[in-house]
């Protein structure tokens, strides 16, 4: 039997559609139930239904007022607060499409998007690196429109672009990905299949609120079941979570497995009696951090595959755990198929993961790239760059990476992104990235070198810290007399691992 899973496809997304009007669709009826809670160590704000429902559409009137129009492309340079998920939704709501972008980026990486997407305007924390532009809305004036009269969902295709995210390429250059309205309601599939989220549940979601994994996981989808979405005030401890879950009874916890570890850190953790699952994505979850955390706090982690280009679409969950060594099986809904060269693979055979191209979760493409767009295609599937195998029941084991992409704390980045960087960097005449295991489940980001003599790690630090957002900064450096290469020359990068000593 070959390696696809298709049971049906999901449901079609109506017509006329808006992603925001999708994500407040309980406003009405749930307008006192808390829909957002910020958990502070002494105290939480709580934003009803009604409250975000408003902030949501005043926003999307100031816009509009402002003379944005419906398809204008608003960067967004907003640090970890309300205002980032708020100004998400209003810009949506309004018929403008949002780019949401780390806070760590540099004023260089911002000048690249500006001149890739040439966007309508900026919003801009005064906190945040950007570049001047000649329509900058200032964090403060988004705030005023909070109050003014609500706009009017924009309903129309939801095959129409809703939102831009970038991803890293292989390339070395990060990719621009648009997004259609109907995304939002491909996410339905992950609700049921990897979340297990009714209305009754409170979801903490542990990372900052300018993050799409927090964006999506720990925001919208909770907003869009009627449930309550908790997310930790900027600059909380990892170390106290657990006593904000109790704190808050949270019946959900998302993270990256990083966090997971982190936690587990503490020798004595607070009963979570409330806590139902924990969930993870963005990286591998090793079995010893599952187990770890089954033991210590008595709940399962449910881990998701995905990608900036299709969020997760393979998952486990309480009515579908994973099989041992797999991380789940393709939500029901999905088409899903491991590929060789000529198609799909027989079960448990190695191949590349791949989702159709008729996926509603699927991106419209690359933006001003379409033949980068195609060349992700093979027939009619889109190829994810990961490989995995499908067994007979379509549970899939990860693995690996079919090139060299590696995982920064949940960010896809390429190593040439960072090698680019270097090329810069005085006295450096040779840099190279890749990503070290340097302990079971935990790996970092390397960066080799050789030079001047006089280069040190300490000035490579510098330059980086100026130069590179933190999450794409090598946590330790190796100078090298050589560098492996095979007989044409070429970086063995895959043998770099094997030269650096903890």
């Amino acid at each position: 039997m070959l390696s696809i899973y298709d049971q049906g496809r999901p449901p079609p997304c109506p017509a006329p559609f808006n992603l925001a009007a999708h994500v407040l669709r309980h406003a009405a009826v749930r307008a006192e139930h808390p829909a957002l809670v910020i958990a502070g160590q002494a105290s939480d704000t709580v934003w009803t239904y009604r409250e975000v429902n408003d902030a949501v559409l005043g926003i999307a009137t100031g816009f509009r007022t402002a003379g944005f129009k419906p398809g204008d492309i608003l960067l967004m340079r907003l640090g970890n607060s309300v205002d980032f998920p708020l100004v998400f939704l209003a810009a949506i709501a309004a018929g403008l499409v949002p780019v949401p972008t780390s806070a760590q980026l540099t004023q260089q990486d911002v000048a690249r998007i500006v001149s890739e997407l040439r966007p309508a305007g900026i919003l801009r924390d005064p906190e945040i690196a950007s570049v001047p532009h000649a329509r900058e809305i200032s964090l403060d004036h988004i705030r005023s429109m909070r109050a003014a009269p609500p706009w009017t969902f924009e309903l129309g295709d939801p095959e129409r672009l809703a939102y831009i995210v970038y991803t890293s390429g292989t390339g070395g250059t990060p990719r621009a990905v648009g997004h259609a309205h109907r995304a939002v309601w491909a996410r339905q599939m992950m609700v049921r299949d990897w979340y297990d989220l009714g209305p009754d549940d409170r979801l903490m979601h542990a990372g900052a609120f300018n993050w799409t994994f927090t964006l999506g996981t720990g925001i919208m989808d909770p907003l869009s079941e009627g449930a309550t979405a908790i997310v930790p005030q900027s600059g909380t401890d990892i170390a106290t979570l657990p006593d904000l879950m109790r704190r808050t009874d949270a019946t959900i916890f998302a993270a990256v497995p990083g966090v997971y570890r982190k936690i587990l850190k503490s020798d004595t953790l607070p009963d979570l009696p409330m806590l139902r699952h924990g969930l993870t994505a963005g990286e591998k979850l090793s079995p010893e951090i599952n187990e770890h955390w089954h033991r210590k706090v008595g709940t399962p982690i449910y881990e998701a595959f995905g990608m900036s280009e299709c969020s997760t679409f393979i998952s486990a969950s309480p009515h579908r755990p994973a099989e041992t060594g797999a991380m789940g099986a393709p939500q029901s809904g999905r088409r899903i198929a491991i590929l060789g060269e000529t198609g799909p693979v027989p079960h448990d055979t190695v191949g590349t993961i791949a989702v159709h191209k008729d996926d509603p979760g699927l991106m419209l493409g690359y933006i001003d790239a379409e033949e980068e767009t195609r060349a992700r295609f093979q027939g009619d599937w889109f190829l994810t760059g990961d490989l995995g195998t499908m067994s007979a029941s379509g549970q899939i084991c990860y693995a690996g990476r079919n090139d060299d992409m590696m995982n920064a704390g949940g960010f896809r980045l390429s190593p040439l992104e960072v090698e680019h960087a270097f090329a810069n960097c005085d006295g450096v005449t040779q840099f190279a990235a890749s990503q070290v295991e340097v302990k079971p489940g935990v790996f970092i980001l390397v960066g080799f070198f050789n030079g001047r003599a006089d280069v040190t790690e300490k000035d490579l630090r510098r330059f980086a810290e100026h130069t590179l957002a933190a999450y794409k900064q090598p946590k330790a450096y190796v100078r090298l007399a050589n560098f492996p290469t095979n007989a044409n020359g070429k970086l063995l990068r895959r043998s770099l691992p094997d030269l650096f000593e903890d």
